[in-house]
């Protein structure tokens, strides 16, 4: 029992992190129907410029995942300037290649530039763990999951409370009747990939610190993204969020009982599963984002 105790810690630690992936792709695709291949380099990208601004540069931790997720949705609005909106009207296959090709580009950037050894990040909380009877967390990954449900609880906020919101839902159920009542469709789609990115990047900048960065990190991240959005459901804020921690619940549950070398396989086996009796994924939402 004090195991199990454990692995349901570390696997709501976890899962908050896969469902701010997965809120960021689910909005990407449901609302611009792209693709969004580069998802985990965009997620890798958080992850370094907390290296690059804490490690580096010198500056304040929490400052520098801040700016983080500041920048990488800087960078989701320039991926969606420069390389998607001159291809607006071409076929979803042209646009996967695209972003294909924004994947490769990025992780050889990273490589290029940061090499191949993996890097970590020093954080104000040390090495010190809060006891509670059996089980151990620290204080950093509290943090982490703390922060992770902001970002989730905001997300939700801004989708359902706000202007910018009801434009992005009105765009997901019909483009054509949101650009007649006066929505910017252009804007939308700006604000929507940076959004989507912003969470990405925000993703890798929590857990980097826990793990290690590397260029390839974001390989098995996106992967991850997919399944989650998969899994929830597309165009269900809420389903990728539940279906982050059922992610997460499987990884950790496979790990504890059954091998840490099957630890990503069973999150997969678990989403077949559900896909099988439910192919549309969980809590899918034909009707709106949220």
């Amino acid at each position: 029992m004090d195991q199990f105790l454990q692995h349901i810690v570390n696997m709501f630690i976890l899962g908050g992190t896969y469902a701010l992936l997965g809120i960021g792709l689910t909005l990407i695709f449901g609302i611009m129907r792209v693709v969004n291949f580069a998802h985990g380099e965009l997620y890798t990208f958080g992850a370094y410029f907390v290296y690059l601004a804490s490690a580096l540069l010198g500056m304040n931790f929490f400052v520098s995942l801040v700016i983080a997720i500041v920048f990488g949705c800087a960078l989701g609005a320039a991926i969606e300037f420069i390389l998607l909106r001159p291809i607006r009207s071409a076929d979803i296959d042209t646009t996967m290649l695209v972003m294909i090709g924004a994947m490769i580009v990025m992780q050889n950037t990273e490589q290029y530039v940061w090499g191949g050894v993996a890097k970590s990040v020093n954080t104000p909380f040390g090495e010190s763990a809060l006891v509670l009877g059996p089980i151990s967390v620290s204080w950093l990954r509290i943090f982490v999951f703390v922060a992770a449900l902001a970002l989730i609880a905001g997300s939700y906020l801004l989708i359902n409370r706000t202007k910018l919101g009801k434009a992005m839902r009105a765009t997901f159920q019909d483009r054509d009747t949101a650009s007649l009542m006066g929505v910017n469709i252009q804007f939308i789609y700006m604000a929507t990939f940076a959004l989507g990115s912003s969470l990405a990047a925000a993703a890798g900048a929590l857990l980097g610190p826990v793990y290690v960065i590397s260029p390839q990190m974001g390989n098995l991240a996106s992967l991850k993204a997919f399944a989650i959005v998969i899994l929830g459901g597309l165009g269900s804020i809420g389903g990728a969020t539940i279906g982050g921690f059922i992610l997460a619940f499987a990884e950790e549950i496979g790990a504890g009982y059954i091998s840490s070398g099957y630890r990503d396989a069973m999150g997969f086996l678990i989403i077949i599963l559900v896909l099988m009796f439910k192919p549309t994924g969980l809590f899918a939402r034909a009707e709106r984002i949220g």
